[in-house]
């Protein structure tokens, strides 16, 4: 049965640009490091947003839309395999600023002494495969405000539920980022970086019978009963504004995107 968030999620269409939208593109000089095919950052990119500001930033391991007024990414994606949901490498801590990032951006100053953590959208824990992929996932590019509770309780357990996926089915394609309330935003540091209201993460499995789910979660301690949600992805997209998964096949996309929300695991 679908679960509907007490949250009214703003919309991008309301939002009023401050300044003409420009999409820009970047993207990290790769060296010997392994990165995503381009067949599999266009199946995890969503779909371009006309009413935000939009970097789209491209790293090792996952692909984000930065928003510069925010100091947030509006969402980042990425491919997990079975094989990089573990790995040797022990997570790095070094949080850093993106200087692809236009100033002024986030840096680790800003959440020194805020009450809030640096929570990662591509965790660090599916990044244990690679050393530039576990520096790139401490890029601050891919972190938002986050209460503590909730990044060591339930969004850590979300991030295990998608690896449990991923080991059980092959591979999965995953998105997440922040959600907006309507009005102001707390905001922390010298570089004002918001706070969101709550977080979504969809995710996508292709392996087999076409599947999907879709999560929002407050912002809050994070109490599984009160603040977790699971919805379709089509539930997440009305909430978000955003349009996933463009990429699939229209037939695809209609029929995973529809799916129960609760997923099985």
């Amino acid at each position: 049965m679908l679960v509907s968030i007490a949250i009214h999620a703003f919309s991008h269409q309301e939002v009023r640009q401050e300044e003409s939208q420009e999409v820009t593109t970047t993207q990290q000089s790769e060296g010997s490091w392994t990165t995503m095919p381009d067949s599999v950052v266009e199946l995890c990119m969503a779909a371009p947003l006309k009413t935000v500001p939009e970097q789209v930033v491209r790293r090792t391991a996952y692909v984000a839309s930065y928003n510069k007024q925010t100091r947030c990414p509006n969402w980042v994606a990425w491919q997990l395999t079975a094989e990089h949901t573990d790995g040797e490498l022990k997570r790095m801590n070094n949080f850093h600023e993106d200087e692809e990032c236009p100033l002024p951006r986030a840096t680790p100053k800003d959440y020194k002494g805020s009450g809030w953590s640096r929570g990662h959208m591509c965790p660090a824990g599916d990044n244990k495969w690679n050393r530039r992929a576990m520096y790139d996932s401490f890029s601050l590019v891919n972190v938002c405000p986050q209460h503590p509770k909730l990044n060591s309780g339930v969004w850590n357990s979300i991030e295990m539920d998608c690896r449990k996926w991923a080991r059980k089915y092959g591979e999965v394609y995953i998105v997440c980022g922040p959600v907006w309330t309507k009005g102001k935003h707390e905001t922390i540091g010298e570089n004002k970086v918001a706070v969101p209201e709550a977080f979504f993460k969809v995710v996508l499995c292709l392996k087999g019978e076409p599947k999907g789910y879709g999560v929002i979660v407050r912002n809050t301690e994070g109490n599984r009963k009160k603040d977790l949600y699971y919805n379709s992805i089509d539930e997440v997209e009305r909430m978000t504004g955003i349009d996933f998964f463009p990429a699939l096949p229209d037939d695809v996309e209609e029929r995973v995107e529809g799916d129960p929300p609760q997923p099985s695991l």
